[in-house]
């Protein structure tokens, strides 16, 4: 007898190299993933639900590396504009009006809800209000990375950088036995970020073991200005100060030499690729190819709504595929397979919890979603992998499971309703537009 029994004619477990089982079951006990079977072997188990799905693939759900999940409802407010100005002139100022607790509670639910319909279910975030942000993800059933920011200047969360580091100890403290619930340091980044605040963060992540997250390398001016006012580019600060090390992950990563790669790779620092953000904000390409050579860890994420605009990590495997390719010029670079390990294990693997999900193995975590491939665009089928990233999308995701529990059932989500959250961005717009 087991919990869940789920057929499909696919599965890629993304356990063993391009690995594709046809015409196989997946079975569920609780929380876990306890068989892996033929459908012959599996029509001989009991189950207390069984669930034929004969158009689809099963694989892990998909592990966004950096997200700022609250930030949906600032969905489309500034777009076509470079990072400074977008951030000076435009989303700190419609922060710092808006941003709090409630803010952060409906604008992450509506992010979750958002990623859970489109195969998502684990989030590597950074914001602020951690309380609001922890109590959306129990609400939601994702399995959620905390990211607890800190800069040097106000906000309306906090004053300063050690009053934003006390408020990310007294979240962790609060939430830390929740099984679904991790936490994470998230120094901004270099250019508002002190040497002193960047000390403090290593010595909290390494005295209570958390992730640090932290924006490095996103842009050209932000390598000038750090030479400016440094002497040296930010990862060569970053390394004088202990920041690069197996726990940091560095989002963006744009724009690093091959000496930087090495760098990367020695202090084996995890990188999120951001390819969506990083083309509208004109920010470059990360040469994620040459990283993976080298060794170093790349998961893939979305940003925040308000630079992507969408929280799609269909677009975004497709997307740091195609231009992987657009920019070296070798349609080898980060074929099909790499960017579904990018969107699944290697991200897992960034969070520390490779040994629970980001793949279909037993023993492992019940994160999976399953993808309707029967539909007209995804016909004939001769790779499933290559399907998943070059010629499916969110909209074929049906059914999104985290640790066993059901979060979205034949489009319909199970623990969160879509229609309230949408009456509620309603009037999240109107207040904003004021």
């Amino acid at each position: 007898m087991v919990d869940q029994l789920i057929f499909a004619p696919y599965i890629v477990t993304v356990a063993k190299d391009r690995e594709v089982l046809l015409d196989h079951a997946l079975a569920i006990e609780n929380d876990q993933i306890v068989n892996i079977l033929p459908e012959q072997e599996a029509n001989k188990l009991v189950a207390k639900e069984v669930l034929h799905l004969p158009n689809h693939v099963l694989m892990p759900g998909l592990v966004n590396l950096h997200g700022h999940s609250a930030m949906t409802l600032l969905r489309g407010l500034a777009d076509d504009l470079a990072l400074m100005d977008w951030l000076n002139n435009h989303i700190w100022p419609a922060e710092g009006k808006h941003v709090s607790d409630p803010f952060v509670y409906d604008g992450t639910l509506l992010a979750m809800a958002e990623m859970i319909r489109g195969g998502t279910t684990t989030i590597n975030d950074m914001y602020f209000y951690h309380g609001a942000v922890a109590r959306a993800g129990l609400k939601s059933g994702m399995r959620t990375v905390i990211g607890c920011s800190a800069l040097e200047f106000p906000t309306a969360y906090g004053q300063n950088a050690q009053e934003y580091l006390d408020f990310a100890m007294e979240a962790y403290h609060i939430y830390k036995g929740e099984s679904l619930l991790s936490f994470a340091l998230a120094p901004h980044a270099p250019y508002t970020v002190s040497d002193d605040t960047f000390k403090k963060v290593v010595q909290q992540a390494e005295q209570h073991d958390l992730l640090i997250h932290c924006h490095i390398h996103e842009t050209k001016d932000e390598i000038e200005g750090s030479l400016k006012e440094h002497g040296v580019r930010p990862l060569a600060r970053l390394e004088r100060l202990g920041v690069l090390q197996s726990r940091l992950i560095g989002a963006h990563m744009v724009h690093v030499t091959d000496e930087e790669i090495e760098l990367l790779s020695k202090h084996q620092v995890k990188i999120a690729h951001n390819p969506s953000s990083n083309m509208k904000l004109a920010s470059g390409c990360a040469p994620v190819q040459k990283m993976l050579n080298q060794g170093v860890c790349v998961g893939l994420g979305t940003d925040g709504a308000a630079s992507n605009n969408k929280l799609d990590m269909f677009a975004d495997m497709r997307l740091a595929a195609l231009i992987a390719k657009g920019f070296s010029g070798r349609p080898t670079d980060i074929n099909a397979y790499d960017a579904v390990k990018m969107a699944t294990i290697n991200g897992a693997t960034a969070l520390g919890m490779g040994n629970k999900t980001g793949s279909l193995e037993v023993g492992k975590q019940a994160d999976l979603i399953a993808i309707d491939l029967g539909q007209v665009e995804t016909q004939p089928v001769f790779d499933p992998i290559s399907h998943i990233v070059y010629a499916a999308g969110r909209e074929q995701v049906t059914h999104t499971w985290v640790a066993g529990k059901s979060l979205l059932k034949n489009r319909v989500l199970s623990t969160l309703d879509e229609a309230a959250l949408i009456e509620q961005a309603k009037v999240w717009r109107q207040s904003i537009q004021k």
